[in-house]
C-alpha cells in the first residue's frame, strides 16, 4: 500500500520542482504547497536521479517491503514448482512429496506459493454455480430416467449416433437414430421419449459429453426435469441404460446397418417395451408396469 491516497500528489510534487526551478527556496516552497521542507527535498532529488522531464509526475511509491523476514527460501521455492510442473498434483500431493525428501515446509505456504506462481487455475467469477443433484430414490416411473449416446463409424470413417434412454422404475425404453448430436436434439429426443411414455420424467441422469452441456439442463429445468451427471470415468453410476446398449446390440446383430435404421430401431422398442420379460421388474413387461401408474 503506498504512503498516501491521494491522487493529486504527482501534479502536486511536478508543481514543487517547477518552482525551485524558477528559483524559488525548498522552504518557501513548502510553506507555499503546505508540506515539509524535507518533503520538497526528496522531491527534487528524486527528479534529478531519476532524470525526469517536468512534464511527468512523480509517482508515489509502494510502502510495502520488498522482502519478508520469514518468506520461503528460493530453493524450496523452485522444488514446489518442480513437484508441481512434474506431474501437476495438488497441493496435499506436492506437501506429502516434500516431506519424504525432508523438506519441511506447510501446505499453507504450498498453496500460497502455488498461487503466488500462477500454477492454480482460478475459478471463473462469471462461472454459475450449480448445487449436486443427489440421486433420487425410484418408487414410480419418471422418477430417474438415464440417457446416453452410442457413437458408430461408418466404413468411410464418418459417424451416426443413437440416443438411447431407459426408466429405471419400469424399465421403458427408448431410442432414435440421429445423424449428428447436440445440446438441441438431446432436447428434442427427451420430450419425444417422455411424450410417448405417458409419464413426466423427474430426474434425467447422463455422462458428462458436450451434448448435455449447461443448455440442455437449463432447458431441461424449465421443463421441470432436474439433470444430473454421473462421476467422470465412472460408466457403472450408468448401469441401466449401459445394459441396455449391450442388450439391443446382442439381440439385434444387424441393427446397426443404416439403411432402414430407425425402423428396426422402432420395431425393436416395441418387442422390448410390450412383449420382453424383464427380471429386474419380476418378469413384467415394461408397458404393464407404466399402465398401472
Amino acid at each position: 500500500m503506498a504512503y498516501t491516497s491521494n491522487p493529486q500528489i504527482g501534479r502536486v510534487r511536478l508543481e514543487a520542482v517547477k518552482l525551485l526551478r524558477k528559483g524559488w527556496s525548498t522552504r518557501k516552497v513548502a510553506r507555499h504547497l503546505g508540506y515539509s521542507h524535507s518533503s520538497v527535498v526528496r522531491w527534487s532529488q528524486r527528479y534529478e536521479n531519476e532524470c525526469l522531464s517536468l512534464h511527468v509526475h512523480l509517482q508515489t511509491r509502494s510502502s510495502r517491503p520488498h522482502h519478508h523476514p520469514r518468506e520461503l527460501p528460493q530453493d524450496i521455492i523452485e522444488a514446489i514448482r518442480t513437484e508441481r510442473l512434474k506431474h501437476n498434483r495438488c497441493a496435499e500431493v506436492i506437501h506429502e512429496d516434500l516431506k519424504e525428501q525432508g523438506i519441511k515446509v506447510s501446505l499453507s505456504s504450498i498453496k500460497r506459493t502455488l498461487k503466488r506462481q500462477g500454477l492454480i487455475k482460478k475459478k471463473s467469477p462469471w462461472k454459475r454455480f450449480r448445487p449436486h443433484i443427489p440421486r433420487p430414490l425410484v418408487f414410480a416411473p419418471g422418477d430417474l430416467v438415464q440417457l446416453d449416446t452410442i457413437h458408430l463409424t461408418r466404413p468411410d470413417g464418418t459417424r451416426y449416433y443413437i440416443y438411447t434412454l431407459i426408466d429405471l422404475y419400469s424399465r421403458f425404453a427408448y431410442a432414435e437414430y440421429t445423424e449428428r448430436f447436440s445440446q438441441a436434439n438431446s432436447l428434442k429426443f427427451v420430450l419425444k421419449a417422455q411424450r410417448l411414455a405417458g409419464f413426466r420424467f423427474k430426474t434425467v441422469q447422463t455422462d458428462n459429453g458436450p451434448e448435455f452441456g449447461r443448455w440442455f439442463s437449463d432447458m431441461l429445468g424449465y421443463k421441470g426435469t432436474k439433470l444430473r451427471h454421473s462421476r467422470v470415468r465412472k460408466p457403472n453410476d450408468n448401469a441401466h441404460i449401459e445394459r441396455f446398449n449391450k442388450t439391443i446390440q446382442e439381440e439385434r446383430e444387424k441393427i446397426w446397418i443404416e439403411e432402414n435404421l430407425q425402423k428396426r430401431i422402432t420395431a425393436y422398442l416395441y418387442y422390448y417395451n410390450n412383449e420382453r420379460r424383464h427380471l429386474g421388474i419380476g418378469l413384467q413387461r415394461p408397458m404393464e408396469v407404466v399402465q398401472r401408474y
